[in-house]
């Protein structure tokens, strides 16, 4: 059985980001599972503070503004990033599969290192102000519960959480 490694990303991988998953086993056969949450509910304060704190203004009075996205849009939305995500894991040469799963992802996350066979995770986010200090980002989370490494990669970037 081929070692996995899961992926949960907020976001479509960008080809750096995948570039960067990939580095960190260049010489090995693993297969990536990809899982990407269906936000369906959004912490309107923990977005504000987030935008806020990286100078995003416009974000910011957007993320105010806006309404929660309502279920298909954000199976939809979902869709889409994982069926892009799972594109660049194969224009970089790896095989990868993928689902989208409930917004809260670590109920997921436990099936699926307790289905075998997963050697480690890897979290794929933007940076979230609130909660990477706090420890309540979805990596820390994990940490706590899962019995395989975690690694936090902030998005676009080389970054570790």
């Amino acid at each position: 059985m081929t070692d996995t490694i899961l992926v949960l990303t907020e976001d479509t991988l960008a080809s750096a980001d995948v570039a960067n998953l990939v580095s960190l086993h260049p010489d090995e056969t693993l297969v990536y599972r990809v899982l990407v949450p269906a936000d369906t509910s959004r912490n309107l304060l923990v977005s504000l503070v987030d935008q806020l704190s990286l100078g995003e203004l416009r974000d910011a009075l957007a993320t105010v503004l806006r309404r929660e996205p309502v279920p298909t849009q954000a199976k939809a939305t979902a869709a889409d990033q994982l069926a892009e995500s799972l594109s660049a894991f194969t224009e970089a040469g790896r095989t990868a599969t993928g689902e989208i799963v409930a917004d809260d992802p670590l109920p997921a996350l436990r099936a699926a290192v307790a289905a075998g066979g997963v050697r480690e995770v890897a979290v794929v986010t933007y940076p979230h102000a609130v909660e990477d200090t706090f420890h309540t980002d979805w990596a820390s989370r994990a940490r706590e519960v899962l019995q395989v490494p975690v690694l936090h990669l902030y998005a676009g970037t080389s970054e570790l959480g």
